[in-house]
C-alpha cells in the first residue's frame, strides 16, 4: 500500500463513489486499496457530503469503482486491471479538473 503515503485524496467535486467487490477473489487489491484512502478520514473530510458506498458481494463478480461527481458525470474504473495508484490518479487528475473548472465558472 505505498500509494497511500504519497498520495493526497481531495474529494471535493465528488458527490459519490461506489466501490464494488467480492473479498473471494484474487484481483481485488488494488480495488480494496483505493477503498481505503477514499474511506480515509482525511480524505472524508475534504467533502463531507460525499458518499463512499462499499458494496462487498460473493458472486465473483470483477472489483469496480464507480464515481459520480457533483456536474452528473461519472468514472468508471475497473479495478482487475489497474493499479491502486492508476485507479488515484485518473481519480485525481479528473477531480483537479472538476475544480479548476468550478473555480473558472465562480469568476465569471
Amino acid at each position: 500500500m505505498a500509494a497511500s503515503s504519497k498520495a493526497t485524496v481531495v474529494l471535493k467535486a465528488v458527490k459519490n463513489i461506489t466501490v464494488q467487490f467480492c473479498p473471494f477473489e484474487s484481483n481485488v487489491r488494488s480495488t480494496r486499496e483505493f477503498l481505503v484512502m477514499v474511506g480515509s478520514a482525511k480524505a472524508r473530510s475534504t467533502n463531507i457530503n460525499c458518499e463512499v458506498i462499499p458494496l462487498v458481494k460473493h458472486d465473483k463478480s470483477l472489483p469496480v469503482v464507480d464515481i459520480t461527481y457533483l456536474d452528473g458525470d461519472r468514472l468508471v474504473l475497473k479495478g482487475a486491471q489497474l493499479t491502486s495508484s492508476e485507479m488515484i490518479d485518473a481519480f485525481q487528475s479528473l477531480c483537479t479538473e472538476k475544480d479548476l473548472q468550478a473555480k473558472a465558472a465562480a469568476k465569471k
